[in-house]
């Protein structure tokens, strides 16, 4: 049997710090990407999960950060906690997604939540295709809609110590080039 001690902290901030420590819960960095048509999605899907959402860092691509920094701190500042850390980008199409590939390769994302329009052609399509490549690359848990959003973020690993197999690759990059 586990006795777990609540305290709280005027902020609140402690009690989330104390909560993730005894649970042993793995702060993650979640990146949030949504194209035009999908950032009402996105928000109201950040509204809703904000509690999970708080206990971890946060990344975003230019307008999305803005948007997921207004309705986070809002959800947060109603209940008296502190807000995640959120680092915006560039927008995708100025860089943004190269940006988000270059962490991804880096192996400083755990989890991109990218709720992409399929009916609408982007200006910045191959930078979009680069992106999601990259997540297969260094198998990166990547949700491209709301449903499987919904399942990573209640998944019990979303909050756990989790190392994902990535493929070796040395064979490749140390492969002899013929002249």
């Amino acid at each position: 049997m586990r006795l777990i001690v609540l305290l709280t902290g005027e902020d609140g901030f402690c009690l989330s710090n104390f909560y993730i420590a005894m649970n042993k819960l793995k702060i993650k960095t979640v990146a949030l990407v949504a194209h035009d048509n999908r950032k009402k999605d996105m928000i109201d899907w950040v509204e809703y999960n904000w509690k999970e959402l708080s206990k971890h860092r946060l990344v975003c691509t230019g307008t999305t950060g803005i948007l997921v920094s207004q309705a986070i701190e809002r959800k947060c500042l109603e209940n008296q906690l502190a807000p995640p850390v959120l680092t915006s980008l560039k927008s995708g199409p100025l860089g943004g997604d190269q940006q988000l590939g270059a962490l991804i390769a880096e192996q400083k994302v755990d989890i991109l939540i990218f709720l992409w329009d399929p009916m609408q052609p982007q200006p910045h399509d191959v930078d979009v295709k680069a992106l999601l490549r990259i997540c297969a690359l260094y198998n990166i848990v990547t949700a491209t809609n709301r449903s499987t959003a919904d399942f990573v973020i209640s998944s019990v690993l979303f909050h756990q110590d989790y190392q994902p197999v990535i493929k070796d690759y040395s064979t490749y990059t140390q492969r002899i080039l013929k002249e």
